[in-house]
C-alpha cells in the first residue's frame, strides 16, 4: 500500500513511511498523541503516534505500519496503528 492509496475510514494493511518531522506531544481525551509528517514516493500524510509510541521514532527514520487505520481530518490523511496494528522501524 502507498500513501496515494489511502482512503478515509479504511484499514491499512501495510504501509512503509519515512518520517519528515515530529510535532510536540499533546494530551487528548484518548491519551497522549504526537503527530508526525511522513511520506513515501507517492505523497505525504500525518502519522499519529499514541502513548508508548511517543518518542520512539525520529525524523528521517523509516517505519512500517501493519494492520493500521486511516482517517481524514481537515483534508489530510492520518494514519495510526489503531487498536490492533503495529509499528516498527524498517
Amino acid at each position: 500500500m502507498k500513501v496515494s492509496d489511502l482512503k478515509d475510514k479504511t484499514p491499512v494493511d501495510e504501509l512503509k513511511l519515512t518520517i519528515e518531522s515530529v510535532s510536540e506531544t499533546r494530551d487528548t481525551s484518548y491519551g497522549r498523541v504526537q503527530s508526525t509528517t511522513a511520506k513515501d514516493d507517492t505523497g505525504t500524510c500525518t502519522l499519529s503516534l499514541w502513548n508508548d509510541q511517543i518518542g520512539q521514532y525520529n525524523a528521517a527514520e523509516t517505519v512500517i505500519i501493519k494492520k493500521g487505520w486511516c482517517k481524514e481530518f481537515r483534508g489530510q490523511m492520518q494514519v495510526s496503528t489503531g487498536k490492533f496494528g503495529t509499528i516498527e522501524k524498517a
